[in-house]
């Protein structure tokens, strides 16, 4: 007896002490916001810390992407523009190339209620829905977001049923963690005793989730102290918006008129040639499934979404014989189901055929595409309607 009431008040003493570390470095990451919140590293986008942080600072806004938030690195990506929130509030970028719907929405999930009444921006790309499969899934996983959304409270059974069985399809994302695989499984079931089962397992769950958020409120403790710079000063300036996107729109470096004139299609296909491929594989992508299940999550949780599309290289299209109308029905549909859930979209449709707003004709935005995002935002931030 007295040895295991020793062992009780030596356990108990370390969790306080680790809940106490936990506490501060929480306290730390909230106070550092302003530093941490333009910077993108692997840190923000495995963990949480900085996510949660952002999400509770009142003038932070969110924006999940993929490879634009990076490629190319020119100043007028959101994070730079709104550095020093020149208007009054700055942009906390979160993602890396391959990201999509699937892998933000399980992030979004394990924030949930410090996402109520958020504002967060939304980084579309037209390729998660233009092809029957997406290679990025697995460089974006995060288990310690996976495994908060699964033994969280924020999203409801049917839900979490509906992202699990997407999930499963990504079996090499699991090896490392077969409890969280065992557990997927029975989520994704039919069955009464998997459901049965699942609940059994949730007490382990949340055991290991609070162990993962505590290895990360450690990581982001160390990397704030060695990492993280003191913030730029802030420097109110309203932008002329008109005279932004003139500048923009009238300089173009060598560089990137070469990279606007691909150098494979040097003849141009019979217009509507393509067209019946492009309506194929857009239909038949599960793109359009992890969308849906991204703005139940977002529904669900009740944050307040702004989502941004780039266009579709237009251009490019052409050259492949697919025709604008054809194209027409990627924003139709797009429309049709961001509609449903009453968020705000912009799709920059009219911006199609603009060779100057995509880099090398993927998803990924000029100078003149960035500034069109960031006046977006700023409207959205500020209470405006969105201009595309």
């Amino acid at each position: 007896m007295p040895h295991l009431f020793s062992g009780l008040i030596a356990t108990g003493l370390t969790a306080a002490v680790l809940l106490g570390v936990g506490m501060v470095a929480a306290h730390l990451e909230h106070t550092t916001i302003v530093s941490s919140a333009p910077e993108l590293f692997p840190l923000k986008k495995q963990g949480l810390a900085f996510q949660r942080a952002a999400a509770h600072a009142p003038s932070v806004l969110p924006l999940y992407g993929s490879s634009e938030l990076v490629i190319p690195p020119v100043p007028e990506r959101a994070s730079v523009f709104f550095r020093t929130a020149p208007t009054g509030f700055q942009v906390s970028p979160v993602g890396a190339g391959g990201a999509s719907s699937l892998s933000m929405l399980q992030k979004i999930g394990a924030l949930g209620s410090d996402l109520r009444a958020k504002k967060i921006a939304i980084s579309l790309s037209p390729g998660w829905f233009l092809r029957t499969k997406w290679d990025g899934y697995k460089g974006n996983f995060s288990l310690m977001a996976a495994s908060e959304m699964t033994f969280g409270s924020a999203l409801d059974f049917e839900l979490k049923r509906d992202i699990a069985s997407r999930m499963l399809k990504y079996p090499t994302t699991l090896e490392k963690s077969p409890f969280l695989a065992f557990a997927l499984r029975r989520l994704a079931s039919d069955r009464w005793l998997d459901r049965v089962v699942f609940c059994a397992l949730w007490p382990l769950g949340k055991i290991q989730t609070a162990i993962l958020e505590l290895q990360d409120h450690f990581a982001a403790f160390n990397y704030i102290r060695r990492k993280i710079k003191p913030a730029a000063q802030c420097h109110p300036k309203l932008p002329d918006w008109p005279q932004l996107i003139l500048t923009v729109s009238g300089s173009k470096s060598t560089d990137e008129e070469k990279l606007t004139k691909p150098s494979n299609l040097s003849e141009e296909k019979i217009p509507g040639h393509g067209d019946a491929e492009f309506r194929n594989g857009m239909n038949a992508s599960a793109g359009w499934t992890d969308l849906e299940l991204l703005l139940r999550t977002l529904a669900r949780v009740h944050a307040r979404p702004l989502l941004l599309s780039m266009p579709i290289a237009g251009d490019l299209y052409d050259r492949k014989g697919v025709s604008r109308s054809a194209r027409e029905n990627y924003y139709a549909r797009l429309r049709a189901l961001v509609q449903r859930y009453h968020f705000t979209l912009i799709e920059f449709e009219g911006h199609d055929e603009d060779t100057a707003f995509l880099y090398r004709h993927q998803s990924h935005l000029t100078s003149k595409g960035w500034i069109y995002y960031n006046r977006a935002l700023d409207d959205f931030f500020h209470e405006r309607v969105p201009r595309g």
